[in-house]
């Protein structure tokens, strides 16, 4: 939920440096003196993208793989007052391959991608429950709607987000508290580098711009692009024996 200017006045961004989560922050319609906090482990790389963006930027430090400390850190994002928006960017892509090869890599995704998430957002979600206002934004995948075999684990995290996120929303009803869920197809960027884009890819920053207009509305769920969501219906359809053949 926006506050009552229609423009978010405290912004928390989990994966302070995640490329969509910035082009999110990057394409919002805000004032300048919005507060934006940047949470993740690098506090340079979150201070340079900080100073990227036409906001007041505070850093603050989060390591998705250590969740005892994820109450800390919603708390201390809390306490300058209400946030009205959080968005939940934190994610890795690692290679099937190798994780096959190591599975306490395929924990570290696991955690990264989807425990993370739920740690995190159950305590934003208490706090914003209690101010009766807030959105917010998970991005969940196209992933998550039919596993491949070539990404089976990153899909595998992504569709328990994507239940997790359907699951909160339910919860919130009638809070004053939105979640907005967000599924991209293929992204071209720092996460997909050297991949072949698939069809109906879009960028970081058409991410982030539907993102930024989907906010004003009422919205709780996003396809980018939206023609995306046609096609996912349609994958739910594909015989296993021939999804099995799918290279990605």
């Amino acid at each position: 939920m926006l506050n009552q200017l229609g423009r978010p006045g405290r912004v928390l961004l989990l994966g302070g440096t995640s490329e969509i989560g910035l082009a999110i922050l990057a394409a919002l319609p805000a004032p300048s003196d919005t507060e934006v906090m940047l949470a993740g482990r690098d506090e340079q790389r979150l201070a340079a993208a900080g100073k990227e963006l036409p906001f007041r930027c505070t850093v603050l430090g989060f390591d998705a793989l250590a969740p005892a400390s994820h109450q800390a850190v919603i708390e201390a994002a809390f306490a300058g007052g209400p946030v009205d928006v959080v968005i939940a960017a934190t994610g890795v892509l690692i290679a099937q391959d190798d994780v096959d090869r190591d599975p306490a890599l395929a924990a570290q995704m696991i955690e990264t991608n989807f425990t993370s998430h739920v740690t995190t957002l159950l305590a934003a979600a208490t706090r914003m429950r209690a101010q009766a206002s807030g959105t917010i934004v998970v991005l969940s995948s196209i992933a998550a709607v039919r596993p491949r075999k070539a990404n089976f684990v990153y899909g595998a995290a992504k569709a328990g987000l994507d239940a997790f996120a359907r699951g909160l929303t339910d919860a919130l009803a009638g809070t004053g508290v939105r979640v907005l869920l967000v599924r991209p197809g293929f992204v071209t960027g720092r996460m997909t580098a050297g991949m072949e884009p698939a069809p109906l890819s879009s960028t970081p920053a058409q991410v982030g711009a539907a993102v930024a207009a989907a906010l004003g509305t009422n919205a709780t769920s996003l396809w980018v692009p939206r023609s995306l969501a046609a096609a996912a219906a349609v994958m739910r359809l594909v015989p296993r024996s021939l999804w099995r053949r799918a290279r990605r």
